[in-house]
């Protein structure tokens, strides 16, 4: 079975993100996701969340957790994949009109062809 290990730190970095983006408090947070304002604390300070409260917050926040999850290199997914899934994420953004979903796209395809053997 491939190794991974959570990345915690990436984690509670998109959640802030998240948090940013809905202009509300770690204690609302708190709150809405249904977990301690103490356990958003200690997660600041680098512990980590236990399964109950990765999947509150996941959930809360939209984020998937396998995002987080840094693997073994001989078991990293080939590059198109990795392209599709960046894809996906745009195109998940209700924020993102179609055409701005299309353009982002087609920049980061582009973006990647060019540079992935640079």
């Amino acid at each position: 079975m491939p190794k991974g290990q959570f990345d915690a730190d990436a984690f509670f970095e998109a959640l802030d993100k998240a948090r940013n983006n809905k202009k509300i408090t770690w204690r609302k947070v708190a709150e809405e996701a249904g977990v301690s304002a103490s356990t958003l604390t200690r997660m600041a300070q680098g512990k980590r969340p236990d399964v109950d409260t990765l999947a509150a917050l996941a959930a809360w926040s939209q984020l998937k957790v396998d995002n987080f999850i840094q693997r073994d290199t001989h078991d990293s997914k080939p590059a198109e994949n990795s392209i599709e899934d960046v894809a996906a994420l745009f195109r998940a953004d209700p924020t993102l009109s179609s055409d701005a979903k299309v353009a982002i796209e087609a920049i980061v395809r582009t973006a990647h062809e060019k540079l992935r053997n640079h």
